[in-house]
């Protein structure tokens, strides 16, 4: 695919430099996210930064996998989480007050925690981390994390408003300093001063290119990022019908209704009598008689 698609994460190198980067564009994935939500200006760009956050880790991940970030506080933002799976389909959502002002994200959160959980198929159990919020900002959050789980400095440069959710991460590898001791520091340098109009506008090659115009840099094929909350109201029903048919009936009897409300997906499954039969099937059959 082309990095000219309007949602995609894409890897690259120094090839002179032990220094790998990652850079993601989002837009059409983004909207459908936040779509119907009414979430302020402050919240939403909180949230656009940590899904382009998501999808840099999981485009980057040596084993493929479902990738889930939570964070979590007291504070006027509840929880913010973002899913990402081994084919970088995403669903997500966020929980705050109805207007939070711009504050410091440790102000935001209160006594915050970041959870991860990675799931893929070479591993048995799901690897799980939970660490305080340590940062003032989603990109200090995600950089200290990073740090301190793979012993390597990560640097990361986020953007989100309404219509696009960007980031441009950089990894330092172990034999960086071997090869160049100023590289780290350079490009670094070179990497802050990109604009968010530059990341939401540019073609990668030529953000890169204008960025690190000294530099030998190897760029992977562009992978495609897409929404995906399907709907799945026979999970639904599976649910209501392990509560039996005389709880599902005195339920309907007292409410009218069952609504079961699926918030990461933003959708509502409604049941009334007349999915009593559709529920149980068997219990609809006329009994045999015996003679």
């Amino acid at each position: 695919m082309s990095s000219a698609a309007s949602d995609f994460v894409v890897r690259f190198l120094f090839e002179e430099l032990d220094i790998r980067g990652a850079f993601v564009r989002l837009e059409d994935a983004w909207r459908s996210l936040q779509a119907r939500r009414n979430y302020c200006d402050t919240v939403r760009d909180l949230f656009g930064e940590m899904t382009a956050t998501a999808v840099l880790v999981a485009g980057n991940l040596k084993q493929p996998g479902r990738l889930t970030f939570q964070l979590q506080g007291h504070g006027p933002v509840r929880m913010l989480v973002i899913d990402c799976s081994a084919e970088l389909h995403l669903r997500g959502m966020a929980k705050a007050e109805a207007e939070v002002a711009p504050a410091p994200v440790s102000q935001l959160f209160g006594d915050g925690r970041l959870s991860l959980i990675l799931q893929n198929e070479a591993a048995r159990e799901p690897y799980q981390s939970l660490v305080p919020v340590a940062g003032d900002s989603i990109a200090a959050i995600f950089e200290h994390y990073l740090d301190q789980s793979e012993q390597q400095p990560a640097r990361l440069w986020l953007s989100a408003d309404e219509k696009f959710a960007c980031g441009l991460f950089l990894q330092k590898l172990p034999g960086a300093d071997t090869r160049d001791a100023d590289g780290w520091a350079r490009i670094e340098l070179l990497a802050a001063t990109v604009t968010p109009q530059e990341m939401q506008a540019l073609p990668v090659e030529t953000l890169l290119g204008r960025l690190f115009p000294e530099e030998t840099l190897r760029l992977f094929q562009p992978k495609p990022v897409a929404y995906d909350c399907p709907e799945d109201r026979d999970k639904v029903s599976e649910m209501l019908r392990s509560l039996g048919r005389a709880e599902v009936e005195s339920i309907l009897a007292e409410q009218g209704e069952i609504v079961v409300r699926d918030d990461i997906c933003n959708r509502e499954y409604r049941f009334d009598a007349g999915d009593l039969d559709a529920l149980f099937p068997h219990d609809t059959m006329p009994k045999r008689t015996l003679h």
